[in-house]
């Protein structure tokens, strides 16, 4: 687990924004306890709260429905394959360092491949749902990768073990898993989708990861 921190420090130094300062860099934390707040540019892994898997890619295509790279449950708490980069949504005024409130549009990267987590109107491979697949590239994204944030409960800004929604712009599905497993090349992975209803089985939260510090705003002099 140690490994994987330093390994991920290493990445955020070598791509933080160059308006942000070493000393902030050196900040950036491997989060574990509740109520650290989260920013753009930082590194996280996603929980399915009622299964506790993580939200996981790899460089595998669906064999059915879009074809794209395939998004799933992973159960275990340490594989690389399942960090993903907390990005603003292009256009805006939002910056590394930001926190981001209830009601965001925010975007996700998968850390390992640089695509980015998506949706559309394919059905998922099990369930018939709305697909959610990995898809584009660094410079390459697209409404297909805007999902808006909702906070569960009274906060206001999203921070680590706080219950959360994630909402698909173009479809309106929520991001949802539930128990149901893929028996051969994702063997004990379970489906990830889009459900447009409310249910118990898209809540998420923020787990493992480096989150980085809050960005200070400059007085002006």
């Amino acid at each position: 687990m140690a490994l994987g921190f330093f390994a991920l420090a290493i990445f955020l130094f070598l791509t933080l924004d160059p308006d942000v300062s070493p000393s902030s860099t050196a900040s950036a934390s491997a989060a574990s306890s509740e109520g650290v707040e989260i920013t753009y540019g930082s590194v996280i892994k996603l929980m399915h709260e009622k299964t506790k898997f993580r939200l996981h890619s790899h460089d595998v295509p669906y064999g059915s429905g879009s074809g794209q790279q395939s998004v799933t449950g992973f159960p275990a708490v340490d594989d690389s394959n399942s960090y993903w980069i907390v990005r603003p949504e292009p256009g805006t005024s939002a910056k590394q360092g930001d926190t981001i409130k209830s009601g965001t549009i925010v975007r996700f990267q998968h850390m390992r491949t640089r695509k980015w987590l998506h949706s559309h109107l394919h059905a998922s491979p099990i369930s018939g749902n709305l697909e959610v697949s990995c898809f584009g590239g660094e410079n390459d994204s697209d409404t297909g990768d805007y999902w808006r944030l909702f906070i569960e409960g009274s906060g206001k800004t999203w921070k680590q073990d706080q219950k959360i929604r994630l909402q698909h712009v173009d479809t309106s599905g929520y991001l949802h898993s539930h128990d149901k497993k893929y028996s051969r090349i994702a063997g004990g992975q379970q489906e990830v989708c889009g459900i447009r209803e409310k249910r118990a089985d898209n809540i998420w939260l923020a787990a493992e990861g480096v989150y980085l510090p809050v960005t200070e705003s400059k007085q002006v002099e």
